[in-house]
């Protein structure tokens, strides 16, 4: 599989086609949608550093991580150069299905998240046409090299690491022409599919929320008399009877 940087390097590239320009008209007006109703202070993208898909963000510092000189801290998704639980909300676009290690790319993320933040995940859905565009035409170019992973393996991904997926949606329902008039012409065939078939969408959405399980030993108030006649009191010995008996 490509690098990182490879993949980030013609993913720009692909998104100034016909079409990734229409699949990220999609995309941004999710992220435009989602953004706005999460809270909180530090907001990160990782991937599409080109693309501004915190602009509608209303938290006070918003970042865009990864290895092209878009973004504003350059690092390895693998190994995220930031504290634990210093993030409240992380943006994951098209970055999974591209990397060696996607496992890896998780654990930092849960390990920097917040409890109770919120990720934003973007992918291409292998059961759609785009799916289908990969799987019997060739590997070679953005997006068709990377491995689709399929919204049931990533949901246990998410669950092994304490996530709970609120929501998921899709978008891209029509077939993956190259020419933006055909693109055009296929609106009907779209608004028919986000209706109907909704699932087959050439990209999903998940949106979950780090949850941390914690215990607290609630300890009972003791009533010291109500206890004290609970408990069975000790025989008394009969001392008048053990004289008479002498």
């Amino acid at each position: 599989m490509p690098d990182c940087k490879v993949s980030a390097q013609s993913m720009a590239e692909w998104f100034a086609t016909p079409q990734g320009e229409y699949v990220l008209s999609r995309e941004q007006a999710y992220f435009d949608a989602t953004v706005t109703d999460i809270f909180g202070f530090n907001a990160l993208q990782l991937g599409m550093e080109t693309e501004p898909l915190l602009r509608n963000s209303r938290m006070p510092l918003r970042l865009r991580g990864g290895e092209l000189v878009e973004a504003d801290i350059r690092f390895c998704f693998d190994e995220i150069p930031l504290a634990c639980e210093s993030i409240d909300l992380i943006v994951l676009p098209h970055v999974l299905e591209f990397a060696d290690n996607p496992h890896q790319i998780l654990r930092e993320v849960e390990r920097i998240l917040m409890p109770e933040g919120n990720l934003l995940i973007s992918g291409f859905n292998p059961y759609s046409l785009w799916g289908m565009r990969r799987a019997i035409g060739r590997k070679q170019g953005y997006p068709w090299c990377g491995n689709f992973i399929a919204l049931k393996r990533l949901r246990d991904w998410l669950a092994l690491l304490g996530f709970v997926v609120v929501g998921v949606s899709y978008t891209a329902h029509v077939p993956p022409f190259n020419l933006s008039s055909t693109l055009a012409r296929c609106r009907g065939i779209e608004m028919k599919s986000e209706r109907w078939w909704s699932r087959s969408g050439g990209v999903y959405f998940i949106h979950a929320l780090k949850r941390v399980p914690g215990m607290r030993l609630i300890q009972p108030k003791w009533n010291n008399k109500l206890v004290g006649n609970l408990m069975p009191a000790a025989p008394k010995l009969n001392n008048n009877k053990s004289h008479k008996q002498q």
